[in-house]
């Protein structure tokens, strides 16, 4: 940002050099945080939710720090701080689609998250346009497309089978018109990586179009628009080691271009003036502004930028490196207890980010949750992973069989339909891994050394 005072640049490169305790190549915030055991003592927490959550980068934290005594609004003011905040949320932008990859001409939409994200493509696909989804994708990407004929295709079992079966579907579409395929990059329940490319390659032949989900994929793996050739890419920055409330949806310009504003206000408006008539006419802008009214989330704007900078810079090449250490360590200890079931969708040689999803034999697996938690000092997630379809289709379970996404009602030692899920990612100790993988071990031998009951869902220490 060519305006931005010295005193906003943050050296982080030395801070995070000079961390003893952190193995991790990015540090992140609540490295350093204990969390009280139920047995007794405390524990450093280990955070392995990385699926739902990322944990902000300790480099994105400070730079936010050092850019908020210069908040200022945006677009919209003559005074230093409004310049300088509109030049940091515009160079922003440009950070994004660098980071992407873009094509001349494409437009970075700065958004709430991908659901958010996918809801603005949504109201503006043209008018009798065919939706295709596979069933398993996260809820952001299965569910925004209520105006549309949507076609829900079924899980494959390998990627070309995935491939084959969208080539059919357009094939066979009736009419043969406008149609999107929406798909994700990496699953967030199994972790697999999609085809996305070749997917990409049979909607373009079949005249489609095609937006891919990278919310799990983005802070694993480099994701390039021009490669991969996809027409759009969403993504949220709470998975990407930035805070809440911020997301992306970048990509072609027409279809965003041609639709109305996706919501109507002051930013997506060029000229408003009153006709003779006492109505009003509106002139609305042709940018990503058109999709950006309000006053925007300038600074979760420049936290995903500082994200993409700090992956980037770090290296993808050794991210994924180390990140394949992580998951064949999760991977191998999970392999030793003959109890553990873990969800595939492709097989055991699947590439895969660093998202692994199980069950136990005779566990409930928010019991098991509550006591990696509880007895261990281990966060990870429990439920269907607001991929319902999906979750049920690798649990093989009737789809009318009762299940809730993140709060199951059976009681500790039922059967309940649900899973746990372990994720890690740029920000996790090898500690912590090891920790989850001889924490499994031992509930599964000796089980838990405290009482559980259900509380409001959840599946909680019995503290009476």
């Amino acid at each position: 940002m060519s305006a931005r005072p010295n005193t906003t640049t943050v050296d982080t490169a030395a801070a995070e050099s000079a961390d003893p305790c952190c193995d991790a190549p990015l540090p992140v915030l609540g490295r350093g945080v204990t969390v009280p055991l139920v047995t007794g003592g405390e524990v450093s927490y280990a955070a392995l939710d990385y699926a739902a959550s990322a944990p902000a980068l300790q480099r994105v934290w400070d730079d936010v720090a050092a850019y908020a005594p210069y908040y200022g609004s945006v677009h919209r003011g003559a005074g230093y701080l409004s310049q300088l905040s509109t030049d940091l949320f515009e160079n922003s932008r440009a950070t994004v689609a660098e980071f992407l990859d873009c094509r001349d001409g494409d437009q970075v939409v700065f958004t709430r998250s991908t659901t958010d994200s996918l809801n603005l493509l949504a109201a503006a696909i043209p008018a009798g346009c065919q939706v295709f989804v596979f069933e398993t994708e996260h809820h952001a990407s299965l569910l925004p497309w209520r105006d549309a004929r949507v076609t829900y295709l079924n899980a494959p079992r390998t990627p070309e089978q995935a491939v084959a079966t969208l080539e059919r579907a357009l094939a066979d579409r009736d009419p043969y018109g406008p149609a999107l395929v929406c798909v994700t990059g990496a699953s967030n329940v199994t972790g697999e990586l999609w085809p996305v490319k070749e997917l990409a390659a049979a909607a373009h032949a079949h005249g489609a179009r095609i937006v891919l989900d990278a919310a799990q994929l983005a802070p694993h793996h480099p994701v390039s628009v021009r490669e991969l050739d996809v027409d759009w890419v969403a993504f949220s920055g709470h998975k990407l080691y930035a805070p809440f409330g911020s997301g992306v949806l970048a990509g072609r310009a027409d279809w965003l271009q041609d639709s109305e504003p996706y919501l109507a206000g002051g930013g997506a408006s060029r000229k408003v003036a009153r006709r003779a008539d006492g109505g009003v006419d509106v002139e609305w802008h042709t940018t990503a502004a058109r999709h950006e009214a309000g006053s925007p989330n300038v600074i979760g704007v420049y936290s995903i930028a500082s994200a993409c900078k700090a992956l980037t810079e770090a290296g993808f090449d050794s991210l994924v490196a180390r990140e394949r250490h992580l998951i064949d360590t999760v991977r191998a200890g999970l392999a030793e207890v003959p109890e553990v079931r873990v969800l595939s969708l492709f097989g055991d040689d699947a590439p895969r980010v660093g998202v692994i999803s199980f069950v136990v034999e005779g566990w409930n697996s928010s019991h098991f949750a509550a006591a990696l938690s509880a007895e261990y000092g281990i966060g990870v997630r429990d439920g269907l992973f607001c991929a319902h379809p999906l979750v049920r289709t690798l649990l093989g379970s009737d789809p009318q069989d009762p299940g809730e996404c993140g709060a199951p009602e059976a009681a500790p030692g039922e059967r309940s339909l649900n899973a746990i899920r372990v994720s890690f990612g740029a920000g996790t100790p090898d500690e912590h891994v090891e920790r989850f993988v001889g924490a499994v071990k031992e509930l599964v031998r000796d089980g838990a050394q405290w009482k559980y009951r259900t509380e409001d869902g959840r599946c909680v220490p019995d503290r009476g």
